[in-house]
């Protein structure tokens, strides 16, 4: 067994259509609030509590972050929502991935035309240089990531022929 550990925490990008939403029903729950304070209504302040609820529940799930822990030729993914809830997503072993390489690379022109699912535990977009990375796992699943470097030396060290740098 090999003991290599190495862990790796990546926040994914949030939408601005949820952004935008979050704010608007911040400040509409603020309004209700006013409205149900100095007017004495209890629909308003229901209207509130529920108004913030949501913003509360939208925030709760798009400020996202992935978590990738990599021990003994497995990789694990979590998922950590506003830094407060973890779950625990999939758990990868290195002898049933086909080929890890990054994006853009040409190792994975034979892979491009296959119809499988696809799973992004990435920052969720485009960076320059771009160093997300695509694994292709047991033929019916394409999973993109977004490694650190050093993530990326300790699995190729465990399999050289299914993990490429460039």
């Amino acid at each position: 067994m090999s003991d290599a550990y190495v862990e790796c925490l990546v926040k994914a990008k949030t939408s601005l259509t949820a952004r935008l939403l979050k704010y608007v029903l911040i400040a509409l729950a603020a309004a209700s609030g006013l409205y149900s304070l100095f007017a004495v209504d209890f629909i308003g302040f229901l209207g509130m509590l529920l108004l913030a609820g949501g913003a509360y529940l939208l925030n709760l799930f798009t400020d996202v972050e992935y978590e990738y822990l990599y021990l003994d030729k497995e990789l694990t993914v979590d998922k950590i929502m506003a830094k407060s809830r973890r779950k625990r997503l999939r758990t990868f072993t290195l002898e049933r991935m086909e080929i890890l390489a990054p994006v853009q690379s040409h190792h994975l022109d034979e892979y491009r035309n296959r119809k499988v699912r696809i799973k992004d535990y990435s920052v969720g977009r485009r960076l320059q240089p771009d160093l997300r990375y695509t694994m292709f796992y047991e033929g019916g699943e394409k999973i993109i990531l977004s490694p650190s470097p050093e993530l990326i030396k300790i699995m190729k060290n465990a399999a050289p022929r299914k993990v490429f740098s460039e």
